[in-house]
């Protein structure tokens, strides 16, 4: 981890995923699958996590997924089809905390979400954006 990561980690309380995110663990993924398909297999990790599925909008691929009790956090997961059954995956997580930092737990929060969804959908790979277009 560099000094601009470490900074990062000790003055964050989000993180959120990207195409071409510094950090390999947090870029896009791609799965196998139509939008509704991913969608539903998100709202399946969700109720399986034990987490409140706020709001899923179809329509614009968003799902809100929030724990109001013990650790408060607010995740949102976007779902944009790329190709014919290609579909893209990017979280944005914010714990709330009275410290300035969260201390790495949203960052460890998307990287579980990525490895839920691993096991429920095919992955096809991180950050190929500018491959598929």
């Amino acid at each position: 981890m560099g000094l601009k990561e470490t900074w990062h980690f000790l003055t964050r309380s989000h993180a959120e995923t990207g195409e071409k995110h510094s950090n390999e663990s947090l870029q896009t993924r791609y799965y196998k699958g139509n939008k509704d398909k991913v969608i539903e297999a998100i709202e399946a990790v969700v109720k399986e996590s034990g987490y409140n599925l706020k709001r899923t909008e179809r329509e614009r691929g968003e799902i809100i997924i929030e724990q109001s009790s013990g650790q408060r956090f607010l995740l949102v997961a976007s779902v944009i089809t790329v190709r014919p059954f290609k579909t893209a995956v990017d979280f944005s997580c914010s714990y709330s905390t009275v410290l300035p930092s969260d201390f790495g737990k949203s960052k460890r929060m998307l990287d579980a979400m990525y490895k839920k969804l691993d096991k429920q959908l095919v992955y096809i790979g991180s950050g190929l954006g500018e491959q598929l277009l």
